[in-house]
Order: structure tokens, then sequence, then C-alpha cells
């Protein structure tokens, strides 16, 4: 007995271990590009993993000299927007294709998951070829109107809805409620986790987007932050600046710490259910 109890102990720290060698290998590169942003640039040549002294050069530059509160700005207005679009059109949409049944239904819902096939490196030259005959490249609508409504999040809200029971549904429209009200009172509250893990998938996937809102963009003003920075380590903002780079770097990965915080819970069990509804 006492052997098999060593044996579970010694099984267990063989996991841990290898849970903290993972850990380690993923968290390196983001410790070493925070303690980065502390050094001044000569310092940063010297190879050595901590600062020999902290240096808030990188910061005041970024702050002073860049536009990058400008480029922060305009990716959080970005990402916010179309992960609210996507929250409310996507659960719409698979609402629609879920719980009700018309001709071509499943031609429709066949349609737009064959989307998801295409390549966004084949979309990006009609995208701006609409773009530029409605006027809207090199503006916020430009950016964002490929992505107010996505193929994946139909796909997931409607796998998600085909999981609330319809008598449910047929209750609440006993009860006099609009089709609209039961999407809002009765549908939504119980897809939410699924709605947790869309909103934070959308919001990451927008936020880390650069193909396409680099073609879209010709102003610096208008600039989002992957593509602010890529220029910007290119040379646009005076010269390659590594600590100044890693300072950006430091600061553009604040959002996502701060919405994976707040929903990780909803994003984690809104990953198991997926594996599971049909």
């Amino acid at each position: 007995m006492g052997l098999k109890k060593r044996r579970i102990k010694g099984s267990e720290l063989i996991i841990h271990l290898c849970l903290f060698a993972g850990v380690t290998i993923v968290a390196f590169p983001f410790l070493w590009m925070i303690l980065s942003s502390f050094k001044s640039l000569s310092d940063f040549y010297s190879f050595s993993f901590f600062p020999h002294e902290i240096d808030l050069s990188a910061y005041k530059y970024i702050f002073h000299e860049t536009g990058f509160l400008t480029w922060y700005m305009n990716s959080i207005i970005i990402a916010a927007v179309v992960t609210l679009s996507c929250l409310i059109f996507n659960s719409l949409i698979g609402y629609t294709l879920a719980k009700y049944k018309f001709p071509g239904v499943k031609v429709i819902f066949i349609l737009i998951l064959s989307t998801l096939m295409i390549p966004t490196e084949m979309l990006v030259i009609p995208w701006y070829v609409m773009g530029s005959k409605v006027n809207i490249i090199d503006s916020y609508s430009g950016i964002m109107f490929p992505g107010l409504i996505e193929a994946f999040g139909v796909f997931l809200m409607r796998q998600f809805m085909l999981g609330i029971p319809d008598d449910l549904l047929d209750a609440a429209r006993i009860d006099g409620m609009s089709e609209f009200k039961i999407w809002w009172r009765v549908a939504i509250p119980q897809v939410k986790p699924a709605l947790s893990a869309l909103g934070i998938i959308t919001f990451l996937g927008n936020w880390n987007a650069y193909l396409w809102p680099v073609i879209a963009v010709s102003s610096d003003n208008m600039r989002t932050l992957p593509v602010g920075i890529s220029l910007f380590a290119t040379g646009d903002g005076g010269g390659i600046q590594w600590n100044t780079i890693m300072g950006m770097s430091t600061l553009a990965v604040v959002p996502m710490m701060v919405v994976f915080l707040i929903f990780q819970r909803r994003i984690v069990e809104g990953i198991s259910l997926t594996g599971v509804k049909g």
C-alpha cells in the first residue's frame, strides 16, 4: 500500500515538473520582453537577462515621440466594435438557423461554412476593391467591415443554440414574448459560455490583426497597434530601438491579459462544451 502511494506521488511529481517546464518555456519570452523594456539601448545589447538599472527612457519615448496612444486607441475601438457586432449578429443568425425551419436553411448554413475554406489572403483584394468603391478605405469602417459577421461565430452559436430545448422557447411564446425577446431573454442566457468564448476569440483576433489593417490603412492616425509597431520596428519611427519595441509590445499585451483574466472561467467552460455540442 505504501509502495503504491509512493508511486502515485512520484507520478504526480513528474507531471508537476513537466508542467513547470512547460510554463517556464512559455513564460520566458514574455518575461524577457518585459524586463528588456526597462533597459537602456546600450544595456539591451549587453544581452543580460535582468537590466543593470531600471531605465524608463523607452516608455518616455513611446508616449512622447510616437503615435502609440493613437494606435492603441484605434485597436481598442476596432476590436471592441467588431466583437460587439459579432456577438449580436452571429448569435442572431445562429439562433435563426438552429430554431427556425424554412426552405433552404441547411443550404444557407453550408454556404456560410464554405467561406471558412477561403484563405484570408484571397479575400483582401475583393475587400479592398469593395472598400474603395464605397470610399471607406483608411477609416474605421474600412478596417472593421470584413469582421463584423464571421462564419465561425455563426457556426459556434448555431451549435450551442441547438442544445436549447424547443419546449422552453414554446413556453415563452405562450407567455406572449416576441421572437426578439425570446432570443434576448431566453436563448442568450443559455449560451453564455459560448458567447464568452466567441467574444474572447474575436477580440484577440482583431487586436492582433495585421494583414488587412496594413492594406486598408495609409495614414498614421488610422494605424492599429500591430501595424504601428511593425512599421516602427522597420525604421518608420526613426530607426530600430529594440528597448522601445519591447516596451510597445509589453503595453500591447495588457488588454489581452485583462480580457482573459476577466473571462477565463467562461472561456474554459466554452471550450470544454464546444467539444460535446453536436
